[in-house]
């Protein structure tokens, strides 16, 4: 039996903002759609992941995620040039100073916080 992890599903407060901050991390929209509850899905996926991220509007919730709570994490092959591109579209990096922090070796790691509060982490891999 072959099982597969499919998606990852978050609540957001705004779904056309969400989508815009996970287009500048590198997402791409494979399927935008309503659920049979009423909920508007966008399904977003990274081009070399099978893996969705499921992001779920409705108008009835309120999106509140606790800081530290979960976060997702992303892979790349440099942190710098990829921490760049993410900053110039407007979003902020975290740790302050991480350009500095990440010559001084050890794991390189940095993370954004998108719209709703969750985490992002980033991990040179």
């Amino acid at each position: 039996m072959k099982i597969r992890f499919l998606h990852t599903r978050i609540r957001v407060k705004s779904l056309d903002d969400s989508i815009a901050f996970y287009e500048n991390l590198g997402y791409k929209i494979d399927t935008r759609k309503e659920s049979p509850q009423g909920n508007q899905l966008a399904f977003m996926k990274l081009i070399d992941s099978q893996v969705f991220l499921e992001l779920a509007w409705s108008a009835d919730y309120t999106a509140k995620c606790p800081e530290d709570l979960m976060h997702t994490c992303l892979g790349v092959d440099d942190i710098v040039e990829y921490c760049d591109a993410v900053e110039k579209a407007g979003i902020e990096i975290w740790p302050s100073g991480w350009r500095e922090k990440f010559t001084s070796g050890g794991k390189k790691m940095a993370f954004v916080t998108d719209p709703d509060g969750y985490e992002v982490e980033i991990l040179e891999r």
